[in-house]
């Protein structure tokens, strides 16, 4: 019996060093009901190559692994005020399904829930 691997990391680097990274996690429970169990848990691109193509690179290198494991969809959380990251994956075919709560101590921030279908 062959074991899915529950993360998948992908980093990009150049010379003097990491540009950006994005993780999937298999098996994470969506915080709104309608998500498989697939997640963009992690996905980061320096500041100063924003625009530079990178961040698209990594994501459709990571929705190609989700397809090539079945996935039928994967989510992500971003922060409800981060309006670039937002616009980023709304131009890239996510839909917005639902918001949760992100905690540090006391405090909740609130965050919206993507999802994006690969069927």
């Amino acid at each position: 019996m062959q074991q899915r691997p529950t993360q998948f990391i992908l980093v990009s680097q150049n010379d003097e060093g990491i540009d950006g990274f994005i993780r999937v996690s298999a098996g994470s429970a969506a915080p709104v009901p309608g998500c498989s169990d697939t997640e963009i848990a992690t996905f980061y691109v320096q500041p100063r190559h924003h625009g530079s193509g990178i961040g698209t690179r990594l994501l459709d290198a990571a929705l190609e692994h989700c397809r090539e494991v079945s996935a039928a969809s994967v989510w992500l959380a971003t922060n409800a005020e981060n309006a670039p990251a937002i616009a980023f994956y709304l131009a890239r075919g996510f839909t917005h399904v639902g918001e949760t709560h992100f905690r540090i101590g006391n405090e909740g921030y609130r965050n919206n829930v993507y999802r994006y279908c690969l069927s």
